[in-house]
C-alpha cells in the first residue's frame, strides 16, 4: 500500500464528491465559502479517521447482525466530539455549518467507508483510508467553496481578490449556484479525463 497511490485515489480517482457522487448534501449546502468547505471537510475527516480505526479494531467482536447500528453509534460518538469542540472553540464556523455537523453521522461517505473498508481491513490500513478519503472530501469541498466564493462574492477566505469593480454573480453563493458550480466542475473533470485518454 503506497501512501501516494492511496492519496491519489482519495483526491482524484475515487473522490467521494466528484467521482462517486457521495456526500453531496453537505458538499452543496455548506460550500458558499472556502472556509465553510474546509471546516466541514476537516470535521468529516476527523470523524472518518476515528470511526475507521474504531470499526476496524472492533470488526471481529461486533456481530454481523448489528454491525450497522454499532457503526452508527461509533460514528455518532466522534461527531459529538467534533460538534462540542467546534461549538466551544469555533462558534462562528459552528453556527455557519449548523445542522450539517450532526448530520455527519449519516453521511454516506463515512458509513460507506466503515462498511466497505474498515470492517474488512486492519487498523493501519483503515486509518490510511480515513486520511485519504477525508482529504479527498476536504479538497472537493475546498474547491467547490472557493469557486462559489470567488465568483459569487469576489473574495477567498473572506479577503477581496477581484477588486471593487467586480460585479459578483450572487447566484453562485445561493443554493442553485451550488448545483451550477458542481456541474461545471464535474464537466471540467470529465473533459480532463477524456483528454488524457
Amino acid at each position: 500500500m503506497s501512501f501516494v497511490t492511496e492519496l491519489k485515489r482519495g483526491i482524484w480517482t475515487d473522490n467521494a464528491v466528484f467521482k462517486l457522487g457521495l456526500g453531496l448534501c453537505p458538499a452543496l449546502a455548506v460550500t458558499s465559502s472556502a472556509l465553510n468547505g474546509v471546516g466541514m471537510g476537516l470535521a468529516a475527516t476527523f470523524v472518518l479517521i476515528c470511526s475507521n480505526v474504531a470499526v476496524s479494531s472492533m470488526r471481529k467482536i461486533i456481530p454481523s447482525k448489528v454491525r450497522i447500528p454499532a457503526f452508527i453509534v461509533l460514528i455518532a460518538t466522534f461527531v459529538t466530539v467534533v460538534d462540542l469542540v467546534m461549538a466551544g472553540f469555533l462558534p462562528g464556523l459552528h453556527k455557519a455549518l449548523g445542522i450539517f455537523i450532526p448530520l455527519i453521522v449519516v453521511n454516506c461517505v463515512i458509513l460507506g467507508r466503515a462498511e466497505a473498508f474498515a470492517s474488512k481491513n486492519p487498523i493501519f490500513h483503515s486509518a490510511i483510508d480515513g486520511v485519504v478519503m477525508g482529504l479527498g472530501f476536504t479538497v472537493a469541498l475546498l474547491v467547490l467553496g472557493s469557486v462559489r466564493e470567488i465568483l459569487g462574492n469576489g473574495t477567498i477566505f473572506g479577503a477581496g481578490i477581484l477588486g471593487s469593480s467586480y460585479i459578483p454573480a450572487l447566484l453562485l453563493i445561493l443554493p442553485p449556484g451550488a448545483f451550477l458550480a458542481i456541474g461545471f466542475l464535474l464537466g471540467g473533470m470529465n473533459k480532463l479525463e477524456a483528454s488524457k485518454k
